[in-house]
């Protein structure tokens, strides 16, 4: 039946429009993400992962090694990356205290950008976040580093209690307030940090796909077929370039929401 889900594997390479009647339209579904791996457990968002980590570190590496008074292009682009995060994000959030936090904040928010970065890119064309162990992996970094300061800088009783009971409301209030705040802040804030980013990127990949099969399997040589498949690879474009700002934004606001945690565990929250 047309608008079948059919696994992509099993798509014929001569299955198009025109010949709908023996071929269904190769609708992606969560099959897309299931990537055999190379060897072992070494799979390619694994392959990504490790090689987007090493052109950071070579790009800054290489940009800041030798800085200089009148900066080269590369270190041009390194500053105003650093100082992106550290006024945008770290001042702007964490106050005085921030610029300690900033080599972590930059650390990641390039590692997330790129690794969603990875998703546009011919060749690779896979956002590594789009796997829901790599953003449940930053959460929990996240969140360890919340539950560190917060019991470090505040006690581990006080971190709690100011937590669950923020001044200022009624007190039969609390009844009700201090398990939700409990349970918002320290289970819900990683698992929505988590969720945030996989969903994103997850459901960009599969549109981005959805965008180009059509466009393959539309190309027929008729009318139907040609503006079908002209109109799919258009958006396909339009996509990709919204994509791109989407992965960046992603980016900007797991690195924000961090900072926020890291604002809230050094000093209550008021």
């Amino acid at each position: 039946m047309i608008g079948a889900a059919v696994p992509l594997s099993e798509v014929e390479p001569g299955c198009h429009f025109e010949s709908a009647s023996q071929c269904a339209f190769p609708a992606p579904d969560a099959s897309i993400f299931d990537i055999e791996p190379y060897f072992g457990q070494f799979t390619k968002p694994v392959f990504l992962l490790l090689l987007g980590s090493l052109l950071i570190i070579v790009f800054f590496l290489v940009a800041f090694g030798k800085p200089k008074l009148i900066p080269s292009k590369l270190q041009s682009v390194g500053e105003m990356g650093y100082l992106f995060i550290r006024d945008g994000i770290s001042r702007e959030v964490i106050g005085k205290d921030g610029d300690r936090f900033v080599p972590l904040l930059f650390t990641i928010f390039f590692f997330v950008w790129i690794g969603n970065l990875w998703g546009i890119i011919p060749g690779a064309q896979f956002p590594v976040n789009s796997r829901f162990a790599f953003p449940v992996g930053l959460a929990i970094m996240v969140w360890c580093i919340y539950m560190y300061l917060g019991i470090k800088h505040q006690g581990p009783i006080k971190f709690f209690t100011n937590m669950m009971f923020p001044p200022g409301m009624p007190k039969p209030i609390y009844v009700i307030l201090a398990p939700i705040e409990l349970i918002s802040n320290v289970i819900v804030r990683p698992v929505t940090l988590a969720i945030r980013l996989f969903a994103n990127m997850f459901a960009g990949h599969l549109l981005l796909t959805v965008f180009t099969v059509a466009a393959f399997y539309l190309a027929s040589p008729n009318i139907i077929g040609i503006l079908g498949s002209a109109t799919s690879f258009l958006m396909t474009v339009i996509m990709t370039a919204f994509e791109a700002l989407i992965q960046a934004l992603q980016a900007y606001i797991f690195t924000l929401l961090t900072a926020v945690y890291i604002a809230g565990s050094l000093h209550a929250e008021h």
